[in-house]
């Protein structure tokens, strides 16, 4: 069974569990929809220290299904966001610090957002480990954990399985990197789509896909970002091997080892999301664009396309650049 666990606690911001939880759901519905084979259904479970009620920064009063010690083990454990200063909510809710640890041990991922990142760092999780959190606490975060290694110019961040997410917008990108963990890509994408295609380009999607999928095989690091900055060109997987010493079937293997996927499928992804950044950003025409992604055949290009982002490049351009306000 796949549960996800959403802490609840006082001062904290709703939207923290309000936003993905709605996004699981769309991707659940959307999976349903598209798929005949049975699935096993999520688990979502609201959970405070001690089962009681609490009051959120605005006074809404969210009712949790249990106690954090009701819950042996959860898949996900969403930390949320906390209002203003968070000593004080984590003071109170020292319960929590050791299930997480233990969460942890048991092999669940544990996910932050903003301030409620300190719940980890607070744990000792994060020691020696890179965070972030949100931009107006830097400095107190620093200075409160010094052991963490703080990393200001990133909106996520990923060690093992605990993951840092800056904002609640950061948070929304991390949990559609977890759609696509239980659900496959094309369902990640729609989840994307039409939750944010209004608003999208909020950061830059490499370097969040990168910090999402970090692994410690470092020569595949290297093929990797010769691969992002070459992905235009015809590139000959063989090729990239010789340079790295490796025959072709090492590499392969030592590849999809490290990243989940093919040097192909990995390829394919970076030369995808090049291109809905320039039909987003430019007036290139879509022929121009597929070019430029280092597809020669605009029927294949448009084909592999429509299976990443779910809609075509021309109906992908008309929906994110389409204008929220008009004057007629």
């Amino acid at each position: 069974m796949t549960s996800i666990t959403f802490f609840l606690c006082e001062q904290m911001l709703a939207t923290s569990v309000a936003l993905p939880m709605e996004q699981f759901h769309a991707a659940e519905a959307m999976h349903k929809a598209a798929s005949r084979s049975e699935m096993v259904p999520i688990e979502f479970r609201l959970a405070s220290v001690n089962g009681k009620p609490v009051k959120t920064h605005t006074g809404m009063m969210l009712q949790p299904d249990c106690s954090i010690h009701d819950i042996e083990t959860s898949t996900i454990t969403y930390l949320p966001a906390l209002w203003r200063n968070p000593k004080s909510v984590i003071k109170n809710n020292q319960a929590v610090l050791p299930w997480l640890v233990n969460q942890k041990q048991r092999g669940g991922v544990i996910a932050g957002v903003g301030t409620g990142c300190c719940f980890m760092a607070e744990a000792g999780l994060l020691d020696f480990r890179p965070a972030t959190t949100h931009w107006y606490y830097f400095d107190k975060f620093a200075e409160s954990y010094p052991r963490v290694v703080l990393k200001r110019n990133h909106f996520i961040t990923r060690s093992d399985n605990l993951f840092c997410a800056a904002s609640v917008n950061s948070l929304a990108d991390l949990t559609v990197y977890f759609i696509e963990v239980f659900f496959g890509e094309s369902i990640a994408r729609h989840v994307e789509r039409h939750f944010f295609h209004e608003v999208r380009k909020a950061y830059p999607q490499v370097s969040i896909h990168e910090a999402l999928h970090a692994h410690p095989d470092e020569e595949i690091a290297q093929a990797q970002s010769w691969i992002q900055q070459n992905a235009h060109w015809d590139i000959q997987m063989s090729q990239i091997a010789k340079r790295l010493n490796m025959s072709l079937r090492t590499f392969n293997r030592r590849f999809k080892t490290a990243t989940n996927l093919t040097p192909l499928q990995y390829t394919q992804n970076v030369r995808m999301r090049t291109a809905g950044e320039l039909l987003h950003t430019s007036n290139l025409s879509i022929a121009e664009i597929a070019f430029r992604c280092g597809y020669q055949d605009l029927s294949h290009f448009t084909s592999l396309f429509k299976k990443y982002f779910g809609t075509t490049p021309s109906q992908y351009r008309t929906t994110v650049r389409a204008k929220l306000f008009s004057a007629e």
